[in-house]
């Protein structure tokens, strides 16, 4: 980060980049400020050209940056600050404020691939700031602004940084994310970001709290068994459709009423609620797709408004499981599969959806959407998704979207 760091950014060059001031504004917040500073320029002897402003407040102190170009004769920026600077003096002294200026050879450093890099935490200690900051300069990017995205349930800001390649930019992001206990999302700035229109959920450890054919593991006795495969296939060690006909078999006799029982009894992930009903308000597609059960996640699919969900079938006969399945399997291929479907019947292409899962089952879905989210996953996943939170609130996925608490708030 430069020694400038706390003023806004000026521009990325154009190709019709020119000389000019900048000129930056702090002091405490007031009415009048910016009015006043663009009202002295106008009075200005020698035309000039407003190219880039950019203004925060922070906690009532003002940040104010302003790059303007010649339009007259004046070509020299040294000389156009010369002219500037006396006005800004007036203004500074009107209002109360600091004002520097200074001589700029162009609007701005040559254009760069540039990244959202969003650091969560419960809190965000300086450390991890003072190292996301050190990890992000020594990849050779530079942190052109920071804005706090969210104060609760999680602390979140997010950095817009120039330069440095995403793969080594999460990389040594990760590590940070590891020492310091937040977690750490890298984007790419561009429309692709705010274009997200349908997200798939995972059910079991994501949607909800705990893995449901553990619950039935456990009316039938078997819940040790049930648990040290389950564990197995989650962490990749085994193959999923194998590890799943091996669980089910376990349940064979169980009575069908049990399905109902263990629904009634699921508990939502904090912030689920919220995040899909924000999501659903700003106009996005929301389905889940499980490893689990139809039985389980149609009824919740239905009392949540979801747009589409996808589950095995386990077999019943005569009012009881037989310990088979029917039906195509969903494994962790049938869950990408799954997301391509539901994304071809609302007309929305792949780089558009959001995929948050938290098993070695999930991957491919991950993988195949625009954005793929672990969320309280396995090491073995979170090293190959392209973002990680590891928060217990679901719905800090709104800020890995780039969405603000406030902007949560509005759509509630």
């Amino acid at each position: 980060m430069t020694d400038r760091a706390a003023a806004p950014a000026p521009p990325e060059a154009s190709p019709d980049a020119r000389p000019g001031a900048l000129l930056t504004v702090t002091g405490a917040d007031r009415p009048g400020v910016t009015a006043a500073l663009f009202a002295a320029l106008a009075e200005l002897g020698t035309p000039v050209e407003v190219v880039d402003v950019e203004q925060v407040v922070v906690h009532g102190q003002l940040v104010l940056g302003v790059f303007v170009g010649p339009a007259g004769e004046v070509t020299d920026p040294d000389e156009l600050a010369e002219r500037i600077r006396p006005l800004a003096d007036r203004v500074a002294a009107e209002t109360g404020v600091h004002i520097a200026v200074e001589a700029s050879g162009s609007a701005g450093p040559a254009r760069t691939a540039r990244h959202h890099v969003t650091v969560l935490g419960r809190p965000v200690p300086p450390a991890a700031v003072a190292g996301a900051a050190r990890a992000i300069a020594g990849v050779g990017g530079n942190i052109e602004a920071i804005r706090r995205l969210s104060d609760y349930p999680v602390t979140s800001f997010e950095l817009t940084v120039s330069g440095g390649e995403p793969t080594e930019l999460r990389t040594a992001l990760a590590t940070v994310a590891a020492e310091t206990g937040t977690d750490v999302a890298v984007e790419r700035i561009g429309l692709a970001r705010r274009s997200k229109r349908l997200i798939v959920l995972d059910v079991d450890s994501t949607l909800v709290r705990g893995e449901v054919i553990d619950e039935l593991a456990a009316r039938a006795g078997r819940a040790a068994e049930v648990a040290r495969i389950t564990a197995a296939a989650m962490n990749g060690e085994l193959d999923f459709e194998q590890s799943l006909r091996a669980r089910v078999a376990v349940l064979e006799g169980l009575p069908a009423g049990v399905l109902d029982e263990v629904r009634e009894h699921l508990v939502l992930t904090p912030g689920a609620r919220t995040l899909i009903r924000t999501l659903q308000r700003l106009g996005f597609r929301c389905g889940i797709v499980s490893g689990g059960f139809s039985q389980i996640t149609d009824p919740l699919a239905e009392s949540l408004g979801l747009d589409f969900a996808a589950a095995n079938t386990l077999e019943v006969t005569d009012g009881r499981l037989t310990g088979g399945l029917v039906g195509e399997v969903v494994d962790r291929a049938g869950k990408a599969r799954a997301l391509a479907r539901f994304a071809a019947e609302h007309g929305v292409p792949l780089e558009q959806t959001v995929a948050v899962g938290d098993g070695a089952n999930d991957l491919d879905m991950l993988n195949a959407a625009g954005l793929g989210i672990a969320f309280n996953a396995k090491p073995f996943v979170r090293e190959q998704a392209h973002a990680a939170l590891n928060q217990p609130y679901l719905d800090a996925v709104l800020q890995v979207l780039g969405f603000t608490r406030d902007e949560v708030l509005d759509a509630v």
